[in-house]
């Protein structure tokens, strides 16, 4: 049976909607304030939540803020109010608000919005993580403020940032709401038949994670991609792990494409720059995957935020919702400690140090020297991950493969192995 929160502060509401919805076949709980939501939502996941906007301990919008920063806002949310504006509505669509009801709410309507918003919660979820979720922290909020300052626009917007960092969730926030979303795993349709791609993505927006990498052909449908892009109504958002302009410096890409795709550049922080974030993020993470029942309960301890925080991150974002997810599938209690995070941490390079390299020999031994200690270095932070490994030290993976079997190194070993 699907279970639906009533929140609002007027017991008359909260009876007569409890009533109608209990008639079609409803479990119907209620809660007069935001207090009893939020104990309610900490103990469980509610299939639908009916939230009034006017309550007296804590208003309806700033409840949904709440939910929506950390991450408990995965279930569809129709919000209430008998003073409703369209610029309330909006405010609570943008937050992540399926729908706005405005009392006196007429039965069918009602209904009809239930109905809707359950089906809608039924299918397979959208990604929870969104800009709201990615921090408090003041580099993150800059962030936010600037993202927001061109979420309107229609210009090309290029985000730099390591690899691992939240490029997709800041694209994400400028897609707008019910529009295509389109973000190609490959870029061959670049080279081959870019203006499919817009097709694709009418109305919408058009997502390439990382345009560093592209080759010449890549480039020149990209270039007409661009330049076409007004014609679909596409608002086109690239991602480059790499800064663009020292590429076009190196004459590998086209410098024209870059100032066409560079008119709006934003830096997405690495996670290390604001690792104070790093606790609650990591909480988010874990609740959402044992709510999605990909992991049994666990929770953290002190001792383990803190040790996840101190870490580095080189991988950023995406290595930190990883390792979240193996702690939790390993960690033999239910709560998982400082000792598991060490454990399970990636270890710095133990077998060579800048002080090792040899120097009174000749200079190639000396750069493959420099090499190894290079190479072991990246291999040790992206924990063996070859794949990690070629995108940070920008060589094609094949090659790099090649390269380590010259040198001699050899990777580590995988735990079946």
């Amino acid at each position: 049976m699907q279970q639906i929160l009533v929140v609002d502060d007027e017991v008359g509401i909260r009876e007569l909607l409890s009533e109608i919805l209990a008639e079609e076949g409803y479990q119907v709980h209620l809660a007069q304030n935001a207090a009893e939501a939020r104990a309610w939502r900490a103990r469980t996941r509610p299939d639908l939540v009916l939230l009034d906007i006017w309550m007296p301990d804590t208003d309806g919008i700033t409840l949904l803020k709440e939910w929506a920063s950390g991450g408990l806002l995965t279930m569809p949310v129709v919000m209430m109010s008998g003073h409703g504006t369209i610029d309330t509505a909006v405010q609570a669509t943008r937050i992540g608000a399926f729908d706005f009801l405005e009392k006196p709410i007429a039965l069918q309507k009602l209904l009809t919005t239930v109905g809707r918003a359950l089906k809608q919660g039924g299918e397979p979820a959208a990604p929870a993580w969104t800009l709201a979720t990615l921090g408090r922290s003041r580099l993150m909020q800059d962030l936010k403020q600037k993202l927001e300052r061109v979420l309107t626009l229609r210009t090309p917007v290029l985000l730099v940032g390591e690899p691992g960092c939240a490029t997709e969730q800041c694209a994400r926030f400028l897609h707008a709401r019910n529009t295509p979303w389109l973000a190609p795993e490959t870029y061959g349709a670049l080279a081959d038949t870019p203006l499919d791609l817009l097709t694709q993505a009418r109305d919408g927006l058009l997502f390439l994670h990382d345009v560093a990498g592209l080759n010449r052909l890549e480039q020149k449908g990209l270039a007409l991609l661009v330049g076409k892009a007004s014609r679909y109504n596409v608002r086109v958002v690239c991602g480059a792990t790499r800064d663009l302009a020292e590429v076009v410096a190196t004459g590998a890409y086209d410098a024209r494409l870059y100032g066409d795709i560079a008119g709006t550049t934003l830096r997405i922080p690495s996670l290390r720059e604001h690792r104070e974030d790093v606790p609650e993020l990591a909480s988010v993470i874990l609740l959402q995957l044992v709510e999605a029942r990909d992991v049994p309960p666990k929770t953290l301890s002190t001792s383990a935020l803190n040790a996840l925080r101190m870490y580095d991150w080189p991988g950023n974002f995406l290595q930190l919702q990883n390792m979240v997810k193996t702690l939790a599938q390993l960690a033999p209690g239910e709560e998982i400690t400082g000792e598991d995070v060490e454990a399970a941490l990636p270890q710095a390079p133990a077998r060579h140090s800048p002080a090792d390299l040899p120097l009174d020999v000749p200079l190639r031994d000396a750069r493959d020297a420099f090499e190894r200690l290079y190479f072991d270095h990246h291999i040790a932070r992206e924990g063996g991950n070859i794949s990690r490994v070629a995108e940070v030290v920008g060589i094609e993976r094949t090659h790099l493969y090649r390269k380590l079997k010259q040198l001699g190194i050899r990777l580590p070993r995988k735990p079946d192995e």
